[in-house]
């Protein structure tokens, strides 16, 4: 019987089907690659001209975008059971890794196989990593040495006179100041900016100053004044004993006199005889609900006195006050009152079934009106402060307030205003106030990419900001229009950070980051509120992951 030599033993039986399985991979793979060459050849023009820091990272960027185009998701189980990568986390270096791969599947393919050529240079791992943590230095600083994630902190408006507040944020961690043009104005925002620029030097820490545009972001109006009227209560424990007695300010109304420190409250006094008030003094009143009630003068401070009070407590305009104690001479009391108040915040309640008119003549918002019978004699209205972002608005779409906390849908449109009605709301209505923002997310809305509120706050901007948020970004060419005006304004170092809050922002990202990359520094803000009515909650999780693998391939930081 012959015998066989060892070279003549018969092949498995599966050995061609798994070689053939091998080619085809190879050429799904090497096919994703060739889209990657050709994506990038096409962007030509939008590489050139982009800083050097950037380069790199914009190919990269292109390459996981033709990646995407591709359903891989065959491919990444077979490279899976073969031990090898499957692509899946290889945001920060995708043509180096796929190209990777592609010579393990070549060398596996043995003589009917040969690896790629070499297409030049590739971004690696370690080579994305720096990047995106040069990218992250460059717009906000060197991390501080504890933890690799930078704290931005958003003004309050009191920031512009309490400077303690200030230094205390920075002292305790703050890594960026953020100002919302939206709100106060170049007085304020200076103030803001000097009392960080003195905490610095103090404190010896670093800090960046972002400033957000206000943006095309339509906002419902003022609403009716409320009362003249204040009221406070002391903090108490779980038992309802005081654990901290309110500080209240006490001031001449001839005199704006601003309190050395935070207060509770603040009461501007008629007359002058606040002076003759002591430390002990008790400063007696009935409240507006006829409740007696009294404050404990604790300490003077020049013209004005702080003290304290453990009580619950309601004070309006004109409310009389009498001095008890060693001012009072003879035994008798000095009688005084409250001066002018600032008006009560007024809001309107909105609950599903509700009628509530837009309009755009920006008259004071007042709640809905009912005659004894319980008929509706009028609807609740508000006005808007971006009327024209109203003039495509169709019937049936749907209109979302204060970050979705109300939602409605149109129900007609006229010349001077939208009628809405309430499709959202909680169980016991919701509070409707002024200066809340409106989201139109089926709206096609025509909107300037700088609004007029934007272009007057950018000549400060360039001159104290180090970073400017550009608020609801939509297009790359906004993205140009916005690097054009800091240019002439001289502020082309100041960095960029694009506020994703749109749908189509979300669509747009890649040419958005492509066309934002000639700015120095570039970075994206998730904003997380405006976004998820706009894309719906249920998909936010979803869609911020999506963005995150975006940044992450661009080498962008994330806010």
């Amino acid at each position: 019987m012959p015998v066989k030599a060892p070279g003549d033993a018969p092949r498995p039986a599966g050995r061609g089907k798994e070689a053939a399985r091998l080619k085809r991979l190879i050429r799904e793979l090497s096919s994703v690659r060739a889209d990657m060459l050709w994506l990038e050849s096409e962007a030509g023009a939008a590489l050139r001209g982009l800083p050097e820091t950037h380069v790199e990272s914009a190919r990269n960027l292109l390459h996981y975008l033709a990646l995407r185009r591709h359903d891989l998701r065959g491919a990444q189980q077979r490279l899976a059971a073969m031990g090898l990568s499957s692509l899946g986390r290889s945001e920060s270096h995708v043509k180096q890794n796929l190209e990777a791969v592609l010579g393990v599947l070549h060398r596996l393919a043995g003589s009917d196989g040969r690896a790629p050529e070499s297409s030049g240079k590739s971004v690696g791992l370690a080579e994305g990593q720096r990047l995106l943590e040069e990218h992250a230095r460059a717009l906000l600083g060197r991390a501080p040495g504890r933890r690799r994630v930078r704290i931005m902190v958003t003004m309050p408006s009191k920031a512009a006179d309490d400077y303690e507040l200030v230094r205390h944020l920075l002292a305790r961690g703050m890594d960026c100041m953020r100002i919302n043009c939206a709100h106060e104005g170049s007085e304020e925002w200076s103030r803001m900016i000097g009392n960080l620029r003195r905490a610095m030097k103090e404190t010896r820490r670093g800090c960046r100053v972002l400033m957000d545009l206000p943006g095309p972001n339509p906002r419902t109006g003022p609403t009716e004044p409320g009362p003249r009227a204040v009221s406070w209560s002391p903090r108490r424990d779980p038992a309802g004993r005081v654990e901290a007695p309110v500080r209240v300010w006490l001031r001449p109304a001839s005199a704006d006199v601003k309190p050395p420190e935070g207060a509770d409250i603040c009461l501007p006094v008629d007359g002058d005889w606040l002076a003759q008030t002591r430390r002990g003094d008790l400063i007696k009143f009935l409240d507006a609900r006829g409740e007696p009630r009294s404050l404990k003068v604790v300490r003077a401070a020049g013209k004005g006195r702080w003290a304290e009070s453990n009580e619950t407590a309601y004070v309006t305009t004109g409310t009389a006050l009498s001095l008890a104690g060693p001012a009072a001479k003879g035994g008798g009391r000095v009688k005084g009152k409250v001066a002018e108040l600032p008006a009560r915040e007024q809001w309107i309640r909105l609950r599903v079934g509700d009628l509530l008119t837009l309009t755009f003549d920006q008259r004071p918002g007042s709640p809905a009106a009912y005659d004894r019978e319980g008929r509706l004699v009028r609807a609740a209205s508000v006005g808007v402060t971006m009327p024209a972002a109203f003039a495509h608005v169709r019937v049936g779409e749907s209109v979302w307030f204060d970050d979705g906390k109300i939602g409605g849908r149109v129900r007609s449109v006229g010349a001077g205003g939208v009628e809405v009605e309430v499709t959202h709301a909680g169980p016991e209505g919701e509070k409707l106030r002024g200066d809340k923002g409106i989201n139109l997310p089926e709206s096609r809305l025509r909107l300037p990419t700088l609004t007029e509120a934007d272009l007057a706050a950018l000549p400060f901007i360039a001159r104290h900001a180090d970073l400017v948020g550009y608020s609801f970004v939509r297009s790359a060419s906004g993205v140009r229009a916005l690097q054009k005006r800091l240019a002439e304004l001289g502020g082309e170092g100041v960095g960029l950070v694009l506020k994703i809050e749109t749908g189509r922002a979300l669509r747009e990202l890649p040419n958005i980051i492509l066309a934002a990359m000639r700015s120095p520094s570039v970075g994206v803000m998730i904003a997380r509120g405006d976004l998820a009515v706009e894309c719906g909650y249920e998909r936010l999780a979803e869609v911020q992951e999506e963005l995150l693998w975006v940044c992450e391939a661009a080498h962008v930081p994330v806010i």
